[in-house]
């Protein structure tokens, strides 16, 4: 049997552009803090609104997105997105102090929000339904990536260069990113109207039936925030601080090998098949990541989170987009998205209440207990009944 097409022209174009928004979301959320306290001598506390407030500016767009892409279609919206998000790194470049700076972080999120909400529905509506596992799983690699090279990049460019560089490459990356989704001919879809959108109602903004998995999302991402934000400080605290500087390339590189095979499976066998173990894996590598004491425990650690929590997100997402209708597609990615930045977003600031009762290599131990206490929530809300969705088609 013959397979049907997943690399087109459409599909390329639209990761290369969800990489390089991601890319620049990545390398400034890693560097902003430290530019707040050097540049505007702002607190700690400051600080971490400065980096953080894109990501409430990035649930706010994606909030909104997925309603007007019913409205106008996902190819405004990423060219609209996008286009806000040049025009707001311009701000970067002009005197302020660190309320505009805040101001200026919370809209550029915004713009993100909407383009990276844009590019999700597009390339679920380009990806052929027999490989929609595989595709999104090779899709998410753009924003799997991005998380790794981001952050390299833009620390080596504030070392040789400083922080004017860092808003240049933001701006050259979305300039890059508007010209390549010039031309993306994103599908028609025919949307439903009635008399029911009108007025305020969560079925407008949220997509029911993406809920019960980017509930289980949610829990996930709650559990490896602590990661995105601990990480760089428990590898200081251990001694290891050079092998922390190659966590997320060996994490980056563990995803790449292995995706390509998880994404077929899923197609084959279904979600159960990448989910279970999936996270399985999570809570192996966060209990190894809890005990480390070498460079290569630590980062045998990090493959084995790579292998379990990456190829659990890019099957949770398919999953979102699997049992969606087409036209709805938009809503139920940024339902997923929305559900996804809240643990990645409430995870710090609670698990950071943590840290000085327990510790780092503690507080890991107990993100074991909730992975495990994941297992049964997935299986309720969407594993159970798996093989009807992915299996009778």
């Amino acid at each position: 049997m013959n397979k049907e097409k997943l690399w087109t022209k459409e599909f390329i174009s639209i990761s290369v552009v969800n990489f390089f928004l991601m890319l620049s979301m990545y390398l400034l959320l890693v560097t902003m803090a430290t530019y707040a306290t050097e540049e505007y001598n702002a607190s700690s506390s400051t600080a971490g609104l400065v980096a953080s407030i894109f990501i409430l500016g990035a649930l706010t767009g994606r909030f909104f997105a997925g309603k007007q892409m019913e409205r106008m279609g996902s190819r405004k919206i990423l060219l609209g997105g996008t286009l806000l998000f040049i025009i707001v790194t311009l701000f970067y470049f002009l005197p302020t102090n660190v309320y505009g700076l805040i101001a200026i972080r919370f809209f550029h999120g915004i713009g993100i929000g909407f383009a990276t909400t844009a590019t999700g529905t597009i390339a679920a509506h380009v990806i052929p339904s027999t490989r929609s596992g595989e595709g999104i799983g090779y899709f998410s690699l753009s924003a799997v990536l991005s998380t790794a090279v981001g952050p390299l990049i833009g620390i080596a460019l504030i070392n040789s260069i400083g922080y004017s560089s860092i808003f240049v490459f933001t701006l050259a990356m979305g300039i890059v990113s508007f010209l390549i989704a010039l031309p993306i001919k994103a599908p028609k879809i025919k949307y439903k109207t009635s008399s029911d959108n009108k007025g305020f109602k969560l079925s407008n903004y949220f997509e029911p039936k993406a809920l019960p998995i980017s509930i289980v999302m949610l829990a996930g991402a709650f559990a490896y925030s602590g990661i995105l934000s601990f990480i760089a400080a428990y590898a200081k605290e251990i001694n290891l601080v050079q092998a922390g500087g190659f966590y997320f390339f060996v994490y980056a590189i563990i995803i790449l090998i292995s995706r390509p095979f998880t994404g077929r499976l899923m197609d084959l066998k279904g979600g159960n098949s990448v989910v279970y173990p999936g996270l399985v894996l999570f809570a192996i590598g966060m209990l190894v990541l809890s005990q480390a004491q070498s460079s290569i425990i630590f980062l045998v650690a990090a493959a084995i989170i790579g292998l379990g929590y990456g190829n659990f997100q890019s099957s949770t997402q398919a999953i979102a987009i699997k049992v969606t209708p087409p036209h709805r597609m938009g809503l139920a990615n940024s339902t997923y998205f929305i559900f996804l930045e809240l643990g990645l977003g409430l995870g710090p600031f609670i698990l950071g209440i943590m840290v000085p009762l327990i510790g780092y290599g503690g507080l890991y131990l107990s993100m074991v207990a909730l992975i495990i206490l994941v297992i049964p929530l997935y299986y309720i809300l969407h594993g159970k009944n798996d093989k009807e969705i992915f299996l009778t088609e």
